[in-house]
C-alpha cells in the first residue's frame, strides 16, 4: 500500500524517482525499492517524502483514505 501512494503521489507532482530520491537524500534504486514495496522507509524518510511530494504522512502511512 505505501508503494503504491508513494507513486500515486510521486506522479501526481509530476515528479520523476530521480527527483524524488534526489530531493530526499537517497540513490534512485533505494527510493525504487520503497516505491516496489521492497523497503520500508524510516519515520523521518517518509516525512520527507511527504513535503517534497506535497501530501500528508497520514495518506502515504494508510492511515487517512485521502
Amino acid at each position: 500500500m505505501l508503494g503504491e501512494r508513494l507513486k500515486t503521489a510521486r506522479e501526481a507532482a509530476g515528479m520523476s524517482q530521480a527527483e524524488v530520491a534526489k530531493a530526499i537524500g537517497v540513490s534512485q534504486p533505494a527510493y525504487c525499492y520503497m516505491e516496489n514495496g521492497e523497503k520500508i522507509p524510516s519515520l523521518s524518510v517518509a516525512k520527507q517524502i511527504s513535503i517534497v511530494l506535497k501530501t500528508s504522512l497520514d495518506y502515504l502511512v494508510g492511515t487517512n483514505n485521502g
